[in-house]
């Protein structure tokens, strides 16, 4: 059977894009415009490269760059010819990119000049051939010998079931996993948010993630140039650079973070969001606080998504319907989804279980782990995601947290999201982030690290105190720290590994 190039996502993409938007595209803080013809012929002419470098289909490219939109069309110009994109935070050391090296075993790596020499000693003592540089105005020698070739224009007869991407897990224990992402996934995704959040023609994108992650690359790319919308394509997140930029937009999608910092900007107002449509939150748990403040300042109650490396996007609240405070909505229309006990049996509606789920979005596994990917699915194919859940009657999932997050104190267990959510409604909490340590007498002790809002005097016992009235003795923490902020990873998730390390032995000599 004949197969249609369609299938690659590329093909999907571009499709939209040169049909009814060739001449918008990505739009920078600068003021230049990258078109969408400009990023067709970009990634035309380093799929060319590939091709000189005698790159194959399947073979990785791997990208520590800045963001910029020479970085999209190398990643676009993987889908197109085939490769398989392995991006990286630009947050990790040598170190840690030989790990990856050695891993993912690329055919060519492409990283910022200043960092030039030390990985190309490290590619040479992994085996990749290859390495190139790209900076943050999209200068280096990919784009200069690119450049140079004439465009190809070849689309790679990608089947579903082939690999587009790999995604190293942000995992808090042990190595990075690669999550290998189909054509077939991205694709899915893709089309189901276009849908569900309703993008119209004129829509315009605020984006100001980072595009090494599964939120900047995947869900905001694709659904933008699915919808061939003009992308207001920000380097990174300026409060002052967005609040300029929101009467002229519809869409925005963001972490948490974001929000908080608007929140605190004197320019958000209801007139700054006149033109707006809808503001989209993920990657880390939204504040119930965040959720009504921001609705008070703008009329925009902020529509919380959940995902994760493994699957991308897995539920949304409704774009029309009911958004709640501290829920992440609905299955998205194609997943299944389930909260099961350690065995995979279904629990109640309204009990904690980990969410499992099966769909189209679903990661095909774990790059050369086998074993590793046998463990996270069970026989009947739903793969089982860690995160502890509620789901009501209506199918609404709220997170709990994450299984490995899961503090048993003294046999009993306690659910860190609970207790962050009665700490962080008291008057004078901004936020808080509650973990579990050793305790020689309880397995595990409860502590807490707390930030407070500007100028507010609390006290560890008063918050304790307020606590009791609303939790169990055994959820309370024996130990809470105050903090200026919480350690966050790049897409602004709380690093309560690195919280466990902090004070892991205060407990070591102690009896109560």
């Amino acid at each position: 059977m004949r197969r249609s190039t369609e299938e690659n996502l590329y093909a999907l993409l571009r499709k939209r894009t040169l049909r009814d938007a060739a001449d918008l595209g990505l739009e920078t803080a600068d003021g230049r415009v990258i078109t969408y013809a400009d990023l067709d012929d970009g990634s035309a002419r380093i799929a060319r490269l590939f091709a000189e470098l005698s790159l194959q289909p399947g073979d990785r490219v791997m990208a520590q760059v800045e963001k910029s939109p020479q970085a999209v069309m190398l990643y676009l110009a993987c889908l197109r010819a085939g490769m398989v994109y392995v991006p990286l935070n630009t947050a990790y050391t040598a170190t840690e990119l030989s790990y990856f090296l050695s891993d993912s075993e690329p055919r060519l790596v492409v990283c910022r000049p200043n960092t030039a020499t030390e990985i190309e000693a490290a590619a040479a003592r992994t085996g990749a051939p290859h390495v190139l540089t790209l900076d943050a105005s999209g200068e280096g020698s990919l784009t200069a010998r690119a450049a140079t070739l004439p465009p190809n224009n070849d689309i790679f007869v990608a089947k579903p079931s082939d690999v587009g991407a790999i995604l190293y897990t942000s995992g808090t224990t042990g190595r990075s996993k690669g999550a290998m992402l189909t054509h077939g996934n991205l694709s899915s995704n893709a089309l189901t948010l276009h849908d569900i959040w309703g993008w119209v023609p004129g829509d315009v994108l605020i984006h100001a993630l980072p595009i090494f992650h599964v939120h900047g690359l995947f869900v905001a790319l694709h659904t933008a140039m699915l919808n061939a919308s003009r992308i207001l394509f920000l380097p990174r997140f300026d409060a002052d650079e967005i609040i300029d930029l929101l009467p002229g937009a519809s869409v925005m999608m963001g972490v948490p973070t974001f929000y908080a910092r608007l929140l605190r900007h004197p320019g958000l107002t209801r007139d700054a969001c006149r033109n707006m449509r809808l503001f989209i939150s993920g990657s880390a748990p939204l504040l119930r606080e965040t959720f009504e403040s921001f609705e008070a300042r703008t009329g925009h109650r902020i529509l919380e998504r959940y995902g994760m490396t493994e699957a991308g996007m897995i539920t949304s609240n409704p774009l029309h319907g009911e958004r709640l405070p501290e829920t992440v909505g609905f299955p998205l229309p194609g997943v299944e989804a389930r909260v099961a006990d350690g065995s995979g049996n279904a629990v109640a509606n309204g009990d904690v279980g980990v969410l499992e789920i099966k769909g189209p979005n679903v990661f095909r596994g774990y790059w050369r782990a086998p074993d590793k990917t046998r463990t996270e699915f069970r026989d009947d194919g739903y793969f089982i995601t860690g995160d502890l859940v509620r789901m009501d009657q209506a199918g609404r999932i709220s997170i709990v947290g994450r299984a490995k997050d899961l503090i048993i104190s003294g046999g009993y267990n306690v659910y860190p999201k609970e207790v962050e959510g009665c700490i962080d409604s008291l008057d004078g909490i901004a936020e808080s982030a509650v973990v579990g340590i050793p305790h020689p007498d309880f397995g595990e002790a409860v502590i807490g690290y707390v930030v407070l809002q500007p100028n507010a005097d609390i006290s560890e016992q008063s918050i304790k105190d307020a606590l009791a009235a609303s939790l169990a003795g055994f959820k309370i923490p024996k130990k809470l720290f105050f903090v200026d902020e919480l350690p966050r990873n790049a897409m602004g998730k709380v690093q309560k590994n690195v919280l466990r390390e902090h004070n892991a032995d205060i407990f070591r000599d102690t009896a109560s």
